[in-house]
């Protein structure tokens, strides 16, 4: 810090010195340069160690004066530099820089923080009550008799992860997987190439809990009406199971028609649409379809 404020202190000389008509020629302020450098030879004629820190300050303070004044400062520096190279002296001044802005602390500003208990009772209400927004636990807080800013119940928030009202409210895709997994279907294509180079789509259903997988069909060029019926043959098949299925996840591939949609919703079963280009919504279809299912075809024959 110290350094850093003999620089100012240089630069300020220097500055004065050309306000008064002394040393704003570029003449004058090489004159200046190589004089400082030729004190510095005459002291270290006895000692051979390396320059002090003010010495580098002073040739720094020096070239950023004649850069000020001068069109080709490098060619002038070049020239008037005796003891370094200019990008030495360029290395200098950015390490002087560099040691400015982090010696340099940030200012503590704001409000202070709320009390444990407040922040406690902040978060209760949001957690118990989804609906309610920054603007509503406000006031609940001052109906409690605690003058809360809103921006102090929003930072409280997100410290704790807890989003905005309309967010809070809704279960994530994560949870409902993970609470409706052995009620779950899910289903999907995967292609195999025949030994004469011919694509078949293979349609699919994979229990998402038990990861049991009903082959329902292939074909070449696969349609609706052909979906449909593979999709009328496997509710037959399911209502043996002795487990019932709730839900069925599919893309929005054309192919799912809703008559295709039609036949599960009859038997009691929802329909739950991916997001578009989201395959990691029913990653257990993605990951067999894409891993497992050309073995396994070879154990299946329909």
């Amino acid at each position: 810090m110290i350094y850093q404020l003999l620089l100012c202190f240089a630069s300020l000389v220097l500055d004065v010195m050309a306000e008064a008509g002394v040393g704003a020629q570029e003449k004058d302020l090489e004159i200046a340069l190589l004089r400082q450098q030729l004190r510095i030879l005459e002291r270290k004629v006895n000692d051979k160690s390396q320059l002090s820190r003010p010495e580098k300050l002073m040739l720094v303070a020096l070239a950023n004066q004649l850069k000020d004044v001068s069109q080709n400062f490098r060619d002038r520096l070049q020239k008037c530099l005796l003891l370094v190279k200019p990008d030495t002296l360029l290395k200098w001044h950015r390490e002087l820089v560099r040691r400015k802005w982090t010696t340099q602390r940030p200012k503590v500003g704001g409000r202070p923080r709320i009390g444990e208990e407040l922040e406690t009772l902040i978060v209760r209400l949001a957690r118990e009550n989804p609906r309610l927004g920054f603007d509503k636990i406000q006031g609940e807080l001052l109906k409690l008799g605690f003058e809360v800013d809103r921006s102090t119940v929003r930072n409280v928030m997100r410290r704790h992860h807890l989003p905005p009202a309309p967010e809070r409210g809704r279960s994530s895709w994560r949870t409902f997987l993970k609470h409706y997994r052995a009620q779950m279907l899910a289903c999907d294509f995967f292609t195999v190439e025949t030994i004469d180079l011919q694509t078949l789509y293979v349609l699919f259903f994979i229990e998402m809990g038990s990861r049991r997988v009903h082959l329902a069909g292939c074909m070449a060029m696969p349609d609706s009406a052909w979906v449909t019926q593979q999709a009328r043959q496997l509710v037959w098949h399911l209502t043996d199971c002795p487990q019932m299925m709730r839900f069925l996840i599919h893309d929005n591939d054309t192919k799912f028609s809703a008559a295709f949609d039609n036949i599960f919703a009859s038997e009691g079963i929802e329909i739950v649409f991916t997001p578009f280009r989201a395959p990691k919504a029913k990653a257990v279809a993605e990951r067999w379809g894409g891993r497992y299912a050309p073995s396994a075809w070879t154990n299946f024959s329909f």
